[in-house]
Parts: C-alpha cells; sequence; structure tokens
C-alpha cells in the first residue's frame, strides 16, 4: 500500500509477523492502514496460524499476506516469518512491528522523521503496555522497571556507550543497515531477537535511538496468565543474566515490607510502640524506594499500586526462566527452542559475528 505518492518520501515496508493472532490482528492493521503523510506498503506474513490470522489479513484489500517457510532447523519461528517478509519487502526503510500492536495516528510519518533527525539507522520504540487483568497489573510493572534500569534509552541512544537495546513490538530499520549486519538470518536461532539485532547494528557502526514510545504505539502483550507465564519464562534469564541473584533481591524487597508492615501491627498490639514505629518506618521507606523504581515503568496508578503483589510473582518466573534455560529448552507457541548457555549472557556475540558486515572488518 501506499498512503501518499511523494518522490521525496521513502517508501518503508511494515512488516507484522503473525501467527494465532486473531484476537489482536484486525485492530493492528486498521490502525496501519490509515497511517498517513509516508509511502508504505504493509506485508502481513502468516507463519502457520490455525486460527482465523489468514482470513483477517486477507480482509484487508491494501495488506499483502504471504505465508512463512517452513521453519529452519535452529531457527526460530519470529526470525524466519520476519526474513520472509524482508525478502519480499521493497522499501528502503523496514518497520518491524508485532500483530499485538495498535499504532496511533501519523506516527509512522513521525517515527522516521525522528529516525532522520536523530541520524538513526535504527529507531526502536518500547510501546505503552495495556494491563487490564489484576495478574497484568501486578507483574508487568515490576519486570518493565527492571527493563527501565537495565536499557536505559539514553545509554542505548549514545554511540559512545556500548550499550545497544530495542524493542521488537516497534523496530524501524534502514534496509542498508538491516542488510549490512545480515538481517535476522544472521541471529536465526538467537530467541532475545531484538537485542541481539541491536546489538549488531551498534557494533557495526550504525546509530540507534531508543525511547519510551506511549505517543506512537501501544500494545497487550499478554491476554491472561498461561500466556504471561510462558512469554515472559522464555525471555526473562536473557534480559536478565543474573537471574536467581535478582529474584532473590526482589522476594527480600517483598518480605522485608510486608513484615515491617505486620511487625508494626504485632508490636503495636503488645505495646512495644518504639518497636512497631521502627518497623512502619522502615517499611514505609523501603515502599517508597519500590514505587519510585516502578513509576519509571510508565504504568498507570492503579497498577503501580498492584505491582508489589507482583514481586513475588516476578521472582518466580524468574527462577522459572533460569531454569528451563539451563535445561536446555523453552516453548513458545506451540514450539520448543534449545536455548544457548551464551545467549543469557549481554556479552554474547554471535550476532556480531556471524554479521557480513563484522566478517569484512575482521579481514582488515
Amino acid at each position: 500500500m501506499s498512503a501518499h505518492k511523494r518522490v521525496s518520501s521513502p517508501l518503508v515496508s511494515i512488516i507484522v509477523p503473525a501467527r494465532n493472532e486473531e484476537a489482536s490482528l484486525g485492530a493492528c492493521l486498521e490502525s496501519l492502514v490509515a497511517q498517513t503523510g509516508v509511502d508504505f506498503e504493509i506485508i502481513v506474513v502468516n507463519d502457520h496460524s490455525t486460527d482465523r490470522t489468514a482470513e483477517i489479513g486477507r480482509s484487508f484489500s491494501s495488506v499483502r499476506l504471504i505465508g512463512a517457510p517452513d521453519l529452519p532447523a535452529s531457527w526460530t519461528g519470529k526470525n524466519n516469518a520476519v526474513t520472509a517478509g524482508a525478502k519480499e519487502a521493497r522499501g528502503s526503510w523496514f518497520l518491524f512491528t508485532d500483530a499485538d500492536t495498535v499504532h496511533l495516528p501519523g506516527s509512522l510519518r513521525k517515527a522516521l522523521a525522528e529516525a532522520e533527525e536523530h541520524g538513526a539507522a535504527l529507531l526502536s520504540y518500547s510501546p505503552e503496555q495495556e494491563v487490564h487483568s489484576f495478574g497484568e497489573k501486578a507483574l508487568m510493572p515490576v519486570i518493565f522497571a527492571e527493563l527501565a534500569a537495565n536499557f536505559r534509552p539514553q545509554d542505548v541512544s549514545n554511540p559512545a556507550l556500548p550499550a545497544a537495546a530495542a524493542n521488537g513490538q516497534y523496530l524501524l530499520i534502514s534496509r542498508q543497515a538491516y542488510e549490512a549486519v545480515g538481517g535476522h538470518a544472521a541471529i536465526a536461532g538467537n530467541i532475545l531477537e531484538d537485542v541481539a539485532l541491536a546489538r549488531a547494528v551498534k557494533a557495526s557502526g550504525f546509530k540507534i535511538f531508543f525511547r519510551y514510545g506511549a505517543d506512537a504505539v501501544r500494545t497487550r502483550m499478554y491476554r491472561n496468565f498461561p500466556q504471561m507465564r510462558e512469554g515472559w519464562t522464555k525471555n526473562l534469564a536473557l534480559l536478565f543474566p543474573s537471574a536467581k541473584r535478582l529474584a532473590t533481591i526482589r522476594l527480600a524487597e517483598f518480605v522485608l515490607i510486608a513484615g515491617g508492615v505486620l511487625g508494626a501491627i504485632l508490636f503495636a498490639v503488645k505495646g512495644f510502640m518504639p518497636l512497631a514505629v521502627l518497623s512502619f518506618i522502615l517499611a514505609v521507606i523501603l515502599y517508597g524506594m519500590f514505587l519510585h523504581r516502578i513509576r519509571k515503568a510508565h504504568f498507570s496508578r492503579s497498577a503501580s499500586l498492584c505491582a508489589f503483589a507482583g514481586l513475588p510473582l516476578f521472582a518466580y518466573l524468574l527462577l522459572r526462566s533460569s531454569l528451563l534455560h539451563r535445561r536446555g529448552t523453552v516453548e513458545w507457541k506451540g514450539r520448543a527452542y534449545a536455548s544457548k548457555p551464551t545467549d543469557a549472557r549481554p556479552e554474547v556475540r554471535e550476532a556480531l559475528l556471524a554479521s557480513p558486515l563484522a566478517k569484512r572488518k575482521s579481514n582488515i
């Protein structure tokens, strides 16, 4: 599809991988076809869906629906699907975005302008996260607060620092940079493909711009607890390599805050008022520190208040993720993936060494 025919406007190829996404794909495509101010095409890659995903894709006349090829050995499904989409793309820019995203009016034009303004070959937004159930409100702010602390946008966007990250829910990249690092084919087996691609891009000398993008895109990642458990089990140990240590810290934080409040009540009942006051002050200080961290995750006040209950849940999922990755296999959307030990370390260089540009540099 082309929104506006203008000689000066680069063509953006929007690539949407979709595997059993009937619950969200329609809203995603409605928001994409409504974009204005930039030339674009939309390619939906149906990744062997067994629901109405393909039917929904075909219902949009301006959307090009293709099927993902059979999954090669050692590839992840998403890498296989987006690679198929990139091969069919005609644009000088690629926007890789998930089927559960909704894009605000004019956001594509603004994102392209922002990438050009910052001289970025890769622009990525962390979408606004929609949370509805209590489980979502409890867990998601805790996880995204940790992500905000570990992948600081100002560090990622600084060419002088090695920090690199991206959010695969919204990843806008120039064709030049994408092909230079070998695209998703160079990181075919990497479960955390967005971060791996960002590392390859930055290590190859291209600039990244990364920020919270509530003004551009929103998403509801998971719609029930089983989806959250499977999705975060797949990712947490890769995002936070010291999983056991972090789980211990967050569980201790929960125990100290809850214990401080309970201790204050018990001491007060028994008439030990100085101890009650000290216990309560400790709980208030720790809870204040917790809320300060959670607010950086950009969730609503109600979700932030629920987040305290998410601390033990986060610890559980961290330990579960670490255990399954150590065993060597994780599951996602009906597929089992082998987990390489090196995937869990931030200094992993597989993707960088596999890129054509890195190989050329090594021969210089």
